[in-house]
């Protein structure tokens, strides 16, 4: 039965999954149509809103790079990068090798989604050059389906935005939303254990019913950008700073220093600027020398292309729905069927169902905290609860939103289409553990 449905997935979706950036351009066109059609906006209007929309979220972009940069260049460090070898020699099995990956990108994600993404792919590249009878599609594919948890955990958009001052729901919510009513509620802890769970073993049970893979895929190392030290001495002195570990220490130290001391006074938050910029300077802590840093930053600043390429696509995408209201239009739509038992479940799948034109949890917030708020505030129903379901909403269907999926595939080597049908088994069985549980708690 397993086999069945996975060999009927990954067939379907090796042949009629585009490249990412075709899909985002497909993804404007249709909303383009809706807004047309669903709203009173002219053909005219709607040019506007996409381009007054596409610049929109710079600053966001930015932190969403950085926060992949911070997380790659983290995960490269020796330290990490020492123990990634360690791990991929106890692997003894491929269906082992699939378990262990897919379980430490979802623990990894739910520490920062950048440095699970980057941490697990990288392990990826490790294992199958020790098992190299493994399923390399079905890993790399587990190692982005960590991201499904990202929303539990400590880098979760919506929940740190409401729990930041000076946000802008928190006029509409009437306050913020500490982190004890979202992510450490009852509702998350048990959706963040159970898929933590869940996802490592049907991964393992895919690979189980898939047997070896056939064909082979050839990794090589990346380039070592670490010096012979015997060499430092007959070095210039511009060079010999480049290659002194003391510099970086310095640097480093005196970040982490900053956040000890905010952490300290109690004024420390886990926002993404902070998220940003821990990462960063434990990176520097940690490489060898400057250059060493600097070759990890060029390297992951390759692999951020295509996210600083389609972000604006769906930045203009999200001026469209704002632009024209039909976000709103679609939310209403289910809002008015909802009930108070209802609600969540319902804005979960409107989020959902968003996420796939909208591939941010801030900017899918940005779109629905006014109808959310509103909505949830006229039924007497949870606030805090609304926004774990536009966040989880958010998550699931990333799993068939290849934007954030574009990371993974670099470092992996690898086509959207090799990883899908595996990713849409990922979002089917996830997605009813979810709903479930929005309907019980």
């Amino acid at each position: 039965m397993i086999k069945t449905v996975a060999s009927f997935f990954d067939n379907l979706m090796r042949k009629y999954t585009p490249d990412p950036f075709i899909l985002a351009l497909f993804l404007s066109a249709v909303v383009f149509g809706l807004g047309y059609t669903l709203t009173p906006s002219s053909m005219g209007n709607m040019l506007v809103y996409w381009g007054d929309g596409f610049w929109s979220l710079m600053p966001f972009t930015m932190q969403m790079a950085m926060v992949f940069v911070g997380g790659y260049i983290l995960a490269t460090t020796p330290i990490v990068s020492s123990l990634l070898k360690k791990v991929a020699k106890k692997i003894s099995s491929p269906h082992q090798a699939v378990f262990v990956v897919s379980l430490i990108s979802c623990a990894g994600c739910l520490v920062n989604w950048g440095f699970g993404l980057v941490i697990a792919s990288l392990l990826c590249r490790e294992i199958i050059k020790v098992v190299p009878q493994a399923n390399f599609r079905l890993m790399v594919a587990s190692a982005y389906g960590g991201f499904l948890l990202f929303h539990g955990g400590l880098s979760a958009s919506i929940p740190l935005i409401v729990a930041t001052p000076g946000n802008f729901s928190e006029a509409l919510i009437g306050g913020l939303i500490p982190i004890q009513d979202t992510l450490l509620s009852p509702l998350n802890l048990f959706l963040s254990w159970t898929l933590l769970i869940l996802m490592p073993t049907v991964n393992w049970y895919v690979s189980r019913s898939e047997g070896m893979q056939k064909t082979k895929y050839k990794i090589t190392d990346e380039e070592d950008f670490i010096a012979d030290p015997d060499e430092i001495e007959h070095r210039g002195p511009a060079e010999k700073l480049e290659l002194s570990r003391s510099i970086g220490l310095i640097a480093g130290g005196i970040g982490l220093l900053y956040v000890g001391i905010k952490i300290a006074h109690g004024t420390f938050s886990l926002e993404l600027n902070n998220v940003c910029f821990l990462l960063l300077f434990l990176a520097l802590f940690l490489h060898k020398n400057i250059r060493v840093f600097l070759g990890a930053v060029n390297d992951a600043a390759k692999r951020v292309g295509p996210i600083l390429l389609q972000f604006p696509f769906y930045a203009g995408i999200t001026g469209i729905l704002k632009g024209s209201n039909l976000a709103s239009v679609i939310a209403q739509f289910f809002a008015k069927a909802a009930t108070p038992e209802t609600f969540d479940i319902i804005s979960f799948y409107v989020a959902g169902f968003l996420t796939l034109f909208v591939p941010s949890g801030g900017g899918l917030w940005v779109i629905e905290a006014p109808i959310v708020i509103e909505a949830a505030k006229a039924l007497g129903t949870s606030i805090p609860k609304a926004c774990m379901a536009v966040a989880w909403g958010d998550a699931w269907t990333h799993m068939i939103q290849p934007f954030w999926a574009l990371p993974v595939l670099a470092i992996a080597g690898l086509k959207l289409r090799d990883i899908m049908g595996y990713c849409v088994i990922m979002l089917l069985v996830s997605g009813v553990v979810i709903s479930a549980a929005f309907l019980i708690f």
